[in-house]
């Protein structure tokens, strides 16, 4: 499934709770729990995000062609934000990642809906994500 297609199937989940934003805080808790969870030993401050509030460890691997992500998080919903970021980047290029215009962000109003150092730890996710990407560009 290309980037584009992630994206649209997240902007239908997300338009089912309409403007009930309490139910889009759920589903951004569930797809937390269901992130490809960090092997212990990439938890290291080297593999921290920074620019967030929360603690986010994010450790990227080239596989086949493509990056992979896992990722963990202190924080519940900082983890479904970096959860959210993973399910849409991981198992692509290194050029599909870099051409990533993360559009989906703006539709589901995810932006208007954080608090500010939120919107900046998001921020921070995906250049961190490109940015390896960009290193294991082979």
């Amino acid at each position: 499934m290309s980037i584009e297609e992630i994206e649209k199937e997240i902007i239908g989940e997300f338009e089912l709770f309409g403007d009930e934003w309490e139910g889009k805080y759920e589903h951004l808790i569930d797809l937390g729990k269901s992130l490809p969870l960090i092997d212990p030993k990439h938890k290291t401050e080297d593999k921290t995000i920074k620019g967030c509030q929360s603690k986010v460890w994010l450790h990227s691997e080239f596989r086949e062609g493509k990056v992979f992500y896992t990722a963990d998080s202190d924080a519940i919903i900082t983890k479904g934000l970096v959860g959210l970021i993973v399910r849409v980047l991981s198992g692509h290029t290194a050029d599909e990642i870099l051409e990533a215009k993360m559009e989906f962000i703006d539709k589901i109003g995810l932006k208007d809906h954080l608090s500010p150092t939120r919107a900046n730890g998001l921020i921070s996710m995906i250049k961190q994500m490109k940015l390896d990407a960009l290193a294991l560009k082979k």
